[in-house]
């Protein structure tokens, strides 16, 4: 009878210790009481500042555009939409010494800038050398993709690049798929690339101060690492209907082994 019971017992902290609870999977979570109106707190982010091996996308437009076309490494491709391929090409990259090499221009330091001030620096050096204000030109800099890398427990790992201004983490893991079912959305791990190394961050994607980490807005070159749950660890299963299977699978094995060992 004791035998049973510790069998009971047994079987009931594996239930209730296997299964992955519902909070631990729901993103952004607020206790709030009931009718109470959700607040909203602007996301305040810091302007991306260039890094070494960062690659840049530059047009340089005028009111007479062949005035302008020696400036611009490739006219026929910036007319058409660029794959990441041909930006990586085509476009400027950041060398070690934090300079990008423009056709005429010459070398532009760039590291420690952020893309407007890229973008002025450009043009205050054209209307300084080669140009008047009667020229209008227009100059055009953005960083050639975000690029980052998600590994770990989510449904599509690797490398991808989005073609836009600022992406959060939570865009980041829904373009790769979206974290497993086993996945620890509380430890969320980023490395982060910086002018003096780099720089390790945890992030709870379960918890609405999110909003407030310095890394809740990727930049170029994040590593983003889903951990796993101790529950794929055990084995015992991560749903209800999965450790009930692996209960009954164990108490039949229990069960077989006792009757053997009565009949010897």
């Amino acid at each position: 009878m004791k035998l049973y019971k510790f069998i009971y017992i047994l079987l009931i902290v594996v239930f209730a210790t296997s299964c992955i609870p519902n909070k631990d999977l729901i993103y952004l979570q607020k206790e709030q009481e009931k009718n109470q109106f959700i607040q909203v707190n602007e996301s305040l982010s810091k302007p991306y500042r260039v890094q070494t091996n960062d690659i840049l996308s530059i047009s340089i437009k005028a009111l007479d555009q062949r005035l302008v076309e020696m400036f611009n490494p490739s006219t026929q491709l910036n007319q058409v939409q660029q794959s990441p391929q041909t930006l990586y090409f085509n476009g400027f990259t950041v060398d070690d010494h934090g300079n990008i090499n423009i056709p005429v221009l010459g070398n532009l330091n760039v590291l420690g800038y952020s893309v407007e001030e890229v973008k002025n620096e450009i043009e205050k050096r054209l209307l300084d050398e080669y140009f008047k204000s009667e020229a209008r030109l227009f100059v055009n800099v953005k960083l050639a993709g975000l690029r980052y890398t998600v590994n770990g427990e989510i449904n599509t790992p690797g490398t991808n690049v989005l073609f836009q201004d600022k992406v959060n983490i939570m865009e980041a893991i829904a373009n790769s798929g979206d974290i497993t079912i086993t996945g620890n959305r509380k430890e969320v791990q980023v490395i982060r690339k910086l002018p003096q190394g780099f720089e390790t961050y945890y992030i709870d994607l379960t918890s609405s101060k999110a909003f407030e980490s310095p890394v809740f807005y990727i930049q170029p070159n994040d590593y983003i690492y889903i951990k796993p749950l101790k529950q794929k660890s055990w084995g015992t299963g991560t749903t209800g209907v999965q450790t009930i299977g692996t209960i009954i699978t164990a108490l039949s094995l229990i069960t077989t082994t006792i009757l053997l060992t009565r009949n010897l």
